[in-house]
Protein backbone atom coordinates (compact mmCIF):
# COMPACT_ATOMS: atom_id res chain seq x y z
CA UNK A 1 0.00 0.00 0.00
CA UNK A 2 2.87 2.65 0.90
CA UNK A 3 4.21 2.04 -2.26
CA UNK A 4 0.92 2.91 -4.30
CA UNK A 5 0.49 5.82 -1.77
CA UNK A 6 4.24 7.04 -2.70
CA UNK A 7 3.85 6.65 -6.67
CA UNK A 8 0.14 8.65 -6.46
CA UNK A 9 2.23 11.04 -4.15
CA UNK A 10 4.96 11.61 -6.64
CA UNK A 11 2.89 11.91 -9.72
CA UNK A 12 0.52 14.57 -7.93
CA UNK A 13 3.37 16.86 -6.89
CA UNK A 14 4.99 16.56 -10.17
CA UNK A 15 2.06 17.76 -11.75
CA UNK A 16 1.32 20.67 -9.97
CA UNK A 17 5.11 21.68 -9.82
CA UNK A 18 4.89 20.72 -13.80
CA UNK A 19 2.13 23.05 -13.98
CA UNK A 20 3.04 25.84 -12.37
CA UNK A 21 5.89 26.33 -14.70
CA UNK A 22 3.32 25.75 -17.63
CA UNK A 23 0.64 28.05 -16.41
CA UNK A 24 2.87 31.08 -14.50
CA UNK A 25 6.10 31.39 -16.46
CA UNK A 26 5.99 29.15 -20.07
CA UNK A 27 2.77 30.26 -21.35
CA UNK A 28 2.82 34.63 -20.14
CA UNK A 29 5.72 33.94 -22.42
CA UNK A 30 4.18 32.16 -25.23
CA UNK A 31 6.75 29.90 -25.87
CA UNK A 32 6.03 26.05 -26.65
CA UNK A 33 7.46 23.26 -24.70
CA UNK A 34 8.32 19.67 -26.46
CA UNK A 35 6.21 16.51 -26.55
CA UNK A 36 2.07 16.49 -26.61
CA UNK A 37 2.18 19.55 -24.17
CA UNK A 38 3.35 21.71 -26.59
CA UNK A 39 1.32 20.23 -29.23
CA UNK A 40 -1.87 21.57 -27.02
CA UNK A 41 -0.09 25.08 -26.52
CA UNK A 42 0.33 25.04 -30.55
CA UNK A 43 -3.96 24.12 -30.31
CA UNK A 44 -4.25 26.72 -28.01
CA UNK A 45 -2.53 29.95 -29.04
CA UNK A 46 -3.76 29.60 -32.74
CA UNK A 47 -7.32 28.41 -31.93
CA UNK A 48 -7.78 30.56 -28.71
CA UNK A 49 -10.39 27.75 -28.11
CA UNK A 50 -10.74 25.92 -24.78
CA UNK A 51 -7.48 25.93 -22.13
CA UNK A 52 -4.22 23.54 -22.17
CA UNK A 53 -5.81 21.48 -18.84
CA UNK A 54 -8.69 20.68 -21.62
CA UNK A 55 -6.76 20.34 -24.83
CA UNK A 56 -4.30 17.81 -22.76
CA UNK A 57 -7.25 15.53 -21.59
CA UNK A 58 -8.56 16.07 -25.39
CA UNK A 59 -5.44 14.65 -27.08
CA UNK A 60 -4.68 11.95 -24.25
CA UNK A 61 -8.05 9.82 -24.22
CA UNK A 62 -7.33 8.33 -27.54
CA UNK A 63 -4.00 7.54 -26.49
CA UNK A 64 -5.08 5.56 -23.36
CA UNK A 65 -7.96 3.68 -25.66
CA UNK A 66 -5.12 2.57 -27.54
CA UNK A 67 -2.71 1.82 -24.75
CA UNK A 68 -5.12 0.10 -22.86
CA UNK A 69 -4.49 -2.86 -25.26
CA UNK A 70 -0.73 -2.19 -25.37
CA UNK A 71 0.80 -1.56 -21.93
CA UNK A 72 0.57 -3.03 -18.84
CA UNK A 73 -2.26 -2.72 -16.66
CA UNK A 74 -0.38 -1.17 -13.52
CA UNK A 75 1.61 1.88 -15.89
CA UNK A 76 -1.62 2.18 -17.62
CA UNK A 77 -3.38 3.57 -14.51
CA UNK A 78 -0.70 4.87 -13.00
CA UNK A 79 -0.54 6.97 -16.13
CA UNK A 80 -4.25 7.52 -16.30
CA UNK A 81 -4.13 9.21 -12.46
CA UNK A 82 -1.19 10.98 -13.57
CA UNK A 83 -2.62 12.58 -16.59
CA UNK A 84 -5.70 13.30 -15.11
CA UNK A 85 -4.06 15.02 -11.97
CA UNK A 86 -1.51 16.99 -14.73
CA UNK A 87 -4.71 18.04 -16.64
CA UNK A 88 -6.22 19.20 -13.21
CA UNK A 89 -3.51 20.88 -12.15
CA UNK A 90 -3.20 22.92 -15.40
CA UNK A 91 -7.19 24.21 -15.12
CA UNK A 92 -6.53 25.28 -11.24
CA UNK A 93 -3.18 26.92 -11.07
CA UNK A 94 -3.93 30.64 -12.97
CA UNK A 95 -1.26 32.32 -11.13
CA UNK A 96 1.35 34.64 -13.28
CA UNK A 97 5.32 34.62 -11.93
CA UNK A 98 6.69 38.07 -13.25
CA UNK A 99 9.98 37.42 -15.05
CA UNK A 100 10.25 40.01 -17.73
CA UNK A 101 13.81 38.46 -19.53
CA UNK A 102 13.47 35.97 -21.72
CA UNK A 103 16.28 33.85 -21.04
CA UNK A 104 15.63 33.88 -17.22
CA UNK A 105 12.01 32.74 -18.18
CA UNK A 106 13.58 29.75 -19.75
CA UNK A 107 15.64 29.01 -17.37
CA UNK A 108 12.78 29.24 -14.49
CA UNK A 109 10.03 28.03 -16.39
CA UNK A 110 12.34 24.97 -18.10
CA UNK A 111 14.23 23.73 -14.38
CA UNK A 112 10.48 24.05 -12.82
CA UNK A 113 8.87 21.32 -15.78
CA UNK A 114 11.92 18.95 -15.77
CA UNK A 115 11.69 19.01 -12.00
CA UNK A 116 7.97 18.09 -12.06
CA UNK A 117 8.28 15.74 -15.32
CA UNK A 118 11.65 14.23 -12.80
CA UNK A 119 9.17 13.23 -10.02
CA UNK A 120 6.12 11.72 -12.16
CA UNK A 121 8.65 9.54 -13.91
CA UNK A 122 10.34 8.78 -10.70
CA UNK A 123 6.61 6.74 -9.81
CA UNK A 124 5.38 3.90 -11.87
CA UNK A 125 3.69 5.65 -14.42
CA UNK A 126 4.03 9.02 -16.02
CA UNK A 127 1.86 12.22 -16.63
CA UNK A 128 0.66 10.54 -20.05
CA UNK A 129 1.53 12.41 -23.40
CA UNK A 130 3.77 11.03 -25.19
CA UNK A 131 4.82 8.10 -22.83
CA UNK A 132 2.13 5.91 -23.66
CA UNK A 133 3.06 6.65 -27.43
CA UNK A 134 6.80 5.87 -27.09
CA UNK A 135 6.40 2.72 -24.89
CA UNK A 136 3.84 1.07 -27.38
CA UNK A 137 6.38 1.71 -30.41
CA UNK A 138 9.25 0.61 -28.52
CA UNK A 139 7.01 -2.39 -27.58
CA UNK A 140 5.87 -3.40 -31.33
CA UNK A 141 8.39 -1.70 -33.39
CA UNK A 142 11.74 -1.51 -31.12
CA UNK A 143 12.10 2.29 -31.97
CA UNK A 144 14.12 3.66 -28.96
CA UNK A 145 12.05 5.85 -27.04
CA UNK A 146 14.33 8.55 -27.20
CA UNK A 147 14.49 8.84 -30.86
CA UNK A 148 11.02 9.00 -30.93
CA UNK A 149 10.63 11.81 -28.32
CA UNK A 150 13.26 13.54 -30.18
CA UNK A 151 11.51 12.91 -33.80
CA UNK A 152 8.43 14.31 -32.54
CA UNK A 153 9.90 17.51 -31.06
CA UNK A 154 11.63 18.53 -34.42
CA UNK A 155 8.82 18.18 -36.31
CA UNK A 156 6.79 19.88 -33.95
CA UNK A 157 9.11 22.96 -33.53
CA UNK A 158 9.50 22.58 -37.41
CA UNK A 159 5.64 23.16 -37.49
CA UNK A 160 5.86 26.22 -35.18
CA UNK A 161 7.89 27.98 -37.58
CA UNK A 162 4.80 28.71 -39.70
CA UNK A 163 2.76 29.31 -36.73
CA UNK A 164 4.71 31.28 -34.60
CA UNK A 165 7.28 34.47 -34.20
CA UNK A 166 10.87 32.58 -35.34
CA UNK A 167 12.27 34.40 -31.97
CA UNK A 168 9.77 32.64 -29.85
CA UNK A 169 10.40 29.18 -31.45
CA UNK A 170 14.04 29.75 -30.58
CA UNK A 171 13.48 30.52 -26.90
CA UNK A 172 11.05 27.43 -26.78
CA UNK A 173 14.00 24.57 -28.16
CA UNK A 174 15.93 26.34 -25.65
CA UNK A 175 13.71 25.94 -23.20
CA UNK A 176 12.81 22.10 -24.25
CA UNK A 177 16.71 22.03 -23.38
CA UNK A 178 16.64 23.01 -20.59
CA UNK A 179 13.51 21.52 -19.30
CA UNK A 180 15.24 17.75 -20.21
CA UNK A 181 18.63 18.53 -18.75
CA UNK A 182 16.92 19.18 -15.19
CA UNK A 183 15.01 15.99 -15.58
CA UNK A 184 17.32 13.82 -16.17
CA UNK A 185 19.43 14.91 -13.40
CA UNK A 186 16.04 14.59 -11.28
CA UNK A 187 15.52 11.13 -12.36
CA UNK A 188 19.53 10.54 -11.76
CA UNK A 189 20.53 12.00 -8.84
CA UNK A 190 18.25 10.29 -6.28
CA UNK A 191 19.49 6.96 -8.17
CA UNK A 192 22.42 5.65 -5.86
CA UNK A 193 23.34 2.41 -7.79
CA UNK A 194 26.41 2.32 -9.14
CA UNK A 195 28.97 -0.06 -10.32
CA UNK A 196 32.61 -0.03 -11.08
CA UNK A 197 34.60 -2.71 -13.58
CA UNK A 198 38.08 -2.54 -13.15
CA UNK A 199 40.36 -4.67 -15.03
CA UNK A 200 44.36 -4.91 -14.20
CA UNK A 201 47.01 -7.16 -13.48
CA UNK A 202 47.03 -5.98 -10.07
CA UNK A 203 43.24 -7.29 -9.10
CA UNK A 204 44.25 -8.24 -5.76
CA UNK A 205 46.02 -5.69 -4.23
CA UNK A 206 43.22 -3.03 -5.86
CA UNK A 207 40.68 -5.28 -4.46
CA UNK A 208 42.26 -5.20 -0.72
CA UNK A 209 42.69 -1.70 -1.07
CA UNK A 210 38.63 -0.88 -1.52
CA UNK A 211 38.06 -3.16 1.28
CA UNK A 212 40.24 -1.80 3.37
CA UNK A 213 40.56 1.96 2.35
CA UNK A 214 36.81 2.34 0.82
CA UNK A 215 34.71 0.42 3.45
CA UNK A 216 32.96 -1.81 0.09
CA UNK A 217 33.11 -4.96 -1.51
CA UNK A 218 34.12 -6.75 -4.62
CA UNK A 219 33.96 -9.52 -6.90
CA UNK A 220 35.77 -10.78 -9.30
CA UNK A 221 35.12 -12.35 -12.47
CA UNK A 222 36.20 -14.60 -14.74
CA UNK A 223 37.56 -12.62 -18.16
CA UNK A 224 39.62 -12.92 -21.16
CA UNK A 225 40.79 -10.28 -24.13
CA UNK A 226 38.62 -10.75 -27.21
CA UNK A 227 41.56 -9.72 -29.07
CA UNK A 228 44.48 -11.68 -27.43
CA UNK A 229 43.05 -14.29 -25.10
CA UNK A 230 45.01 -13.66 -22.25
CA UNK A 231 42.59 -14.33 -18.80
CA UNK A 232 42.50 -11.55 -16.58
CA UNK A 233 40.48 -10.79 -12.96
CA UNK A 234 37.31 -8.70 -13.80
CA UNK A 235 36.55 -6.49 -10.48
Amino acid sequence: RSSVFWNLFLLTTGSIIAAIGFNSIIIPHGFVTGGLSGLCLLFYYVTNLLSTGIWYLLINIPLFLVGWVKISRRFFFYSLYGMIAFSLSLELISFEIAIKDPFLAILAGGSIMGIGGGMGLHSLGSMGGLDIVSIMLNQKYGIRIGNFLFAFNMVLFAFSFTMLDTDLVLYSIALSYVSSQVLDYVLTMFNQRKMIVIISDFHNEIADTIKQKLNRGATFLNGSGAYSGREKKVI
